[in-house]
């Protein structure tokens, strides 16, 4: 049997790369990298989104990559009244929330919005940071 330790990336295919990269760091606070070969990604933490365009993709792949099917959960310490207003200002529509769910380590409160490529954003905080 293996073990897996955690995530290191994640692979989003994108319409366009250039939009998501300015998403990902102007609404998100995530730090845009480049990779060799013109490739582009963003990071938070200790983790990577590899940013793929649906015209470009690189092999290999998932077997159907398109933009806006996938459903990401972000957690944030950061108060959700703080992020709504960050939102507000940032023009981005907030499809639900603040609503309850739970997250791999226990309750959480969540936002849901969407990218500019449709995926499903899910930020969270956990409930007993509250």
């Amino acid at each position: 049997m293996i073990s897996i330790d955690r995530v290191d990336h994640l692979v989003l295919t994108v319409a366009d790369v250039d939009r998501a990269v300015e998403f990902y760091r102007d609404v998100l606070g995530m730090e845009p990298v480049e990779f060799p070969g013109e490739r582009r990604a963003v990071r938070f933490g200790d983790q990577t989104i590899k940013l793929h365009a649906s015209a470009e993709l690189v092999e290999p792949t998932a077997t159907h990559p398109v933009p806006g099917s996938a459903n990401l959960c972000f957690v944030t310490s950061r108060p959700l009244s703080d992020v709504q207003e960050h939102l507000r200002t940032s023009e981005v529509r907030i499809e639900e929330g603040p609503v309850g769910r739970t997250g791999s380590r226990g309750p959480i409160t969540s936002l849901y919005l969407r990218d500019p490529d449709g995926n499903l954003i899910e930020i969270a905080r956990y409930d007993d940071e509250a």
